[in-house]
């Protein structure tokens, strides 16, 4: 475990010279959520706060945070290997490829079994090229793709590369299949999920996902948000009476 995840649980912090932070982002809470309640947190005073790596709402986990002069680093920390685990739906997709829209084909799985399922993981390991979801927060002429698609607007994707390291079936009990994922910065897990549906021609959507490592650091280290900013809190205030 490195320094800076031994430090991101100690109370012993200089927020405004520049800290990281690891958080649990809860369930349907935004990246930018955790953000804005970080930064609430430090009012009234103006501090620098961001975050590494985005996390859809309906994702939980792991989320670097940091403030100050440490966001400086932001790309660095993006930049590093992510793991997740999670669990896929068969026999059905969604537009969004997850549990934000409703299912809007659904597809026979007899077919399916233990082995065939655990070949396809094969053809996702490694370099591959794979396209966002229309449901995603890249940006096209200065909006997010997602708002597009809510609109019903046909959406330009263009493939990107990234490099999936571990892809592994940990529990198959259909149509449920949970799976763990290590990947490259820009991965989009119910990308991967779809394509996985398309191989095994039953189709497939994103039912939970979780980040549970980020580089070195780990969610066993992370904070949950409401104790990181009562503890903000509580800092603040000492420091502002002269206790610290």
């Amino acid at each position: 475990m490195s320094e800076q995840t031994n430090h991101s649980k100690s109370k012993d912090f200089n927020f405004a010279e520049g800290e990281l932070l690891l958080i649990n982002k809860p369930y349907r809470w935004t990246s930018f959520d955790i953000v804005g309640k970080v930064r609430n947190a430090f009012k009234p005073l103006k501090l620098k706060v961001g975050h590494a790596g985005t996390l859809d709402p309906l994702a939980t986990g792991l989320l670097i945070v940091c403030t100050g002069k440490m966001t400086k680093q932001i790309d660095s920390f993006q930049a590093e290997e992510k793991e997740y685990t999670g669990t896929m739906t068969l026999g059905g997709t969604t537009p969004s490829y997850d549990l934000e829209t409703e299912v809007d084909q659904t597809y026979d799985i007899t077919h399916l079994n233990e082995k065939y399922l655990k070949q396809a993981c094969e053809q996702f390991m490694g370099l591959i090229d794979q396209y966002p979801p229309a449901h995603s927060a890249i940006k096209q002429n200065g909006e997010r793709l997602y708002e597009k698609a809510r609109r019903g607007e046909e959406v330009e994707l263009k493939s990107r590369q990234v490099t999936i390291t571990e892809f592994e079936l940990t529990r198959i009990e259909l149509p449920e299949v949970d799976f763990r994922v290590v990947c490259s910065k820009g991965t989009y897990i119910r990308s991967l999920v779809n394509d996985f549906g398309k191989a095994v021609n039953s189709g497939a959507y994103l039912s939970r996902l979780r980040r549970t490592r980020s580089g070195n650091f780990r969610i066993e280290d992370a904070w949950e948000v409401m104790e990181l900013v009562t503890m903000i809190r509580e800092n603040k205030n000492q420091s502002e009476a002269g206790t610290v």
